[in-house]
């Protein structure tokens, strides 16, 4: 009988731990759940949690975090990570992905602190589910945001550590756009929240990704669309002033493995180079500035790797897993 008890109660447990969870559009093996957050300045807010079910019973878990105009679906990391014994989950942050309403400005942010209450919600609902050594992962903006995050919350860290994929720390641009330019728009950003400037039209990063034209990976293009999304001046200056404390130095309490490409490509129109390169950002400001987030970081640079490391091509992203398990086990993680 008392068996019988306790298999009710886990029973009861897994299914009350489950219950607002429902399918997700990548397949079986995947469920999310819609955090509901206060009402900002466009109205309603929600972030989205997305796991990979399976039959762990480690309480080493990973929080993946997307880049700008991007979203979760990269289901091969969260089949790498599970199978080297960490439960998988990822966020879609407020007005992106899963997550953007109608009521919302695609990606749009004033401060990038914003997001700070999508990782504390999720993360605590992750503690809830038993995980206890949590990995928090970021790529790109994302990148920017976990190292903003784990800086701001100093000791208190509700993270083990923080692995950064090519960390968006500053904008790839020429000086008078980065010096002039960018400080000027991020400063007009206060008075004209809703100004808007239109991004580029070139595709040639999606192009390397996406089976429609010369990339291996199927996604939602309305979720990450082929060319650069519009961006608000004041999501300009939410940027800009997030790189100029990142310049100065932050100081992360937990180690940081930052991760990125070793060359950059900037050609408007798509070539062979996107596949081989970070066809995004420039690799020398995330190696500079890598250096000043903490007293406890590891930097490697991936040969051949794309802005986003994880999509680069098979022999370039096994090395990728291959340096962040092996770093993780160094740190005893």
């Amino acid at each position: 009988m008392k068996k019988l008890f306790i298999s009710l109660l886990l029973v009861f447990c897994w299914v009350a731990a489950n219950a607002q969870y429902f399918p997700d559009e990548l397949d079986k093996l995947f469920v999310k759940r819609t955090l509901v957050m206060p009402d900002d300045y466009e109205g309603k807010v929600v972030c989205t949690l997305v796991k990979e079910l399976n039959n762990l019973k480690t309480t080493k878990a990973v929080l993946y975090v997307h880049g700008y105009n991007d979203y979760f679906f990269q289901t091969e990391m969260a089949e790498r990570f599970t199978q080297a014994g960490y439960r998988f989950y990822s966020v879609d942050l407020r007005k992106y992905g899963r997550s953007l309403l109608p009521n919302q400005s695609f990606n749009n942010a004033r401060n990038l602190n914003e997001y700070f209450a999508d990782l504390d919600t999720t993360l605590s609902v992750m503690r809830s589910e038993g995980c206890r050594e949590i990995i928090l992962m970021g790529h790109s903006t994302g990148g920017l945001i976990t190292a903003l995050y784990t800086d701001a919350r100093g000791t208190n860290l509700p993270v083990k550590a923080l692995i950064l994929n090519s960390p968006f720390f500053d904008y790839n641009e020429n000086w008078i756009s980065e010096n002039i330019a960018v400080p000027a728009v991020s400063l007009l950003g206060k008075l004209f929240k809703n100004a808007t400037l239109k991004a580029g039209k070139s595709t040639a990063y999606s192009q390397s990704l996406h089976r429609k034209f010369h990339g291996e990976w199927q996604y939602d293009m309305k979720k990450k669309r082929p060319g650069s999304a519009d961006k608000r001046w004041s999501w300009i200056g939410a940027i800009h002033y997030g790189h100029e404390k990142v310049h100065h130095g932050l100081h992360i309490a937990c180690p940081v493995l930052s991760m990125h490409s070793d060359r950059s490509v900037t050609d408007e129109d798509w070539n062979p180079k996107y596949q081989l390169a970070d066809g995004v950002l420039d690799v020398k400001d995330i190696e500079k500035y890598s250096h000043g987030l903490g007293k406890d970081v590891t930097i490697r640079t991936v040969p051949g790797g794309m802005h986003d490391l994880i999509l680069s091509k098979k022999n370039v992203r096994d090395a990728v897993y291959r340096e962040m398990f092996r770093w993780l086990k160094e740190k005893g993680l």
